[in-house]
Formats: C-alpha cells, sequence, structure tokens
C-alpha cells in the first residue's frame, strides 16, 4: 500500500510539475520554480545542507526523465485530436500513454531506491509530502495569479 501511494504521489507531482513549468501563464522560469520548489521541499522536509546537495540533483534526474515520458504520451495523445482515426490506431495511442505511464512508475520506484541511499524513510515521506504541499501552494498562487496576484509561501512570507 505504502508503494501504491508512493508512486501515485510521485506521478500526480510530476504531472503538476510538468503543466508548471511549460504550459501554466505564469512569471516564474522552471530555474526559478525549480529554485522555489527546492527551498521549499528542503524547509518543510528539514534537509540539511549536506542532505539538499545529495539530494536534489537526483531528485531533478528524476522530474527531467519523468517529463520526457510524460511528453511522449501527450504526443501521443495529440495525434488522437486529429479525428478519424481507426480503431487500431486509437488502441496504439492507448497502449503507448499506457506504456509511458508504467515506465514512469518504474522510474519512480528505481530513484526510491536511489533516494533510500541519501535520505531516511522519514525524510523520503516528509520530502513527499512537503512537494505535495508545494504543489497545493502553486495552485492556489496560480488561481490568484488568475485573480490579480501570484505567489508561493517562500518568496512572499509576511
Amino acid at each position: 500500500m505504502k508503494r501504491v501511494l508512493c508512486l501515485l504521489l510521485l506521478a500526480c507531482s510530476s504531472v503538476i510539475l510538468l503543466y508548471a513549468t511549460d504550459k501554466c501563464d505564469q512569471r516564474l522560469t522552471p530555474e526559478q520554480f525549480r529554485a522555489k520548489q527546492k527551498a521549499f521541499i528542503t524547509e518543510e522536509a528539514g534537509l540539511s545542507a549536506e542532505e539538499t546537495l545529495k539530494f536534489f540533483p537526483v531528485y531533478f534526474e528524476l522530474q527531467d526523465r519523468k517529463k520526457e515520458l510524460n511528453d511522449e504520451a501527450w504526443k501521443l495523445i495529440r495525434k488522437g485530436k486529429k479525428g478519424s482515426l481507426s480503431e487500431d490506431q486509437y488502441e496504439e495511442i492507448l497502449e503507448g500513454v499506457y506504456d509511458a505511464r508504467i515506465a514512469g512508475d518504474r522510474l519512480d520506484r528505481s530513484y526510491f531506491e536511489k533516494f533510500k541511499k541519501i535520505l531516511s524513510f522519514e525524510k523520503i515521506y516528509r520530502v513527499q509530502r512537503a512537494e505535495m504541499r508545494f504543489h497545493r501552494e502553486l495552485l492556489k498562487g496560480m488561481q490568484q495569479h488568475r485573480k490579480g496576484g501570484f505567489s508561493l509561501r517562500n518568496s512572499d512570507k509576511k
């Protein structure tokens, strides 16, 4: 159960990350987004400076690899927008999308093994919770942005 929850959290996080860095009308560059994400997770999970130095290169490597998989899946999905495709073509699209998702889950699992070598289980758990909070804050900020203001907690603490 923990494994499934872990994989689900990482998968959801990557989708939000991809949306936030590529598709969203926002004022953050991908580098700024990562810097804010790193600062937020470091603070929320209570990572030491040494843990931060070791963990985030691996964490961002995972995010980059998952982005490639998600890009492949979206490319396939866009093929389906053309309409008037055969059932075989739709099957091929869906098979590719599901294969990309499965590959993403496998990546999550393999990187979990790498994370265990860097952080304690408690810290990995705290990182995942912090990641979820970060994305929740990001979504709240995007809603506020549409209403005239955008912020993330770390940049606008009062």
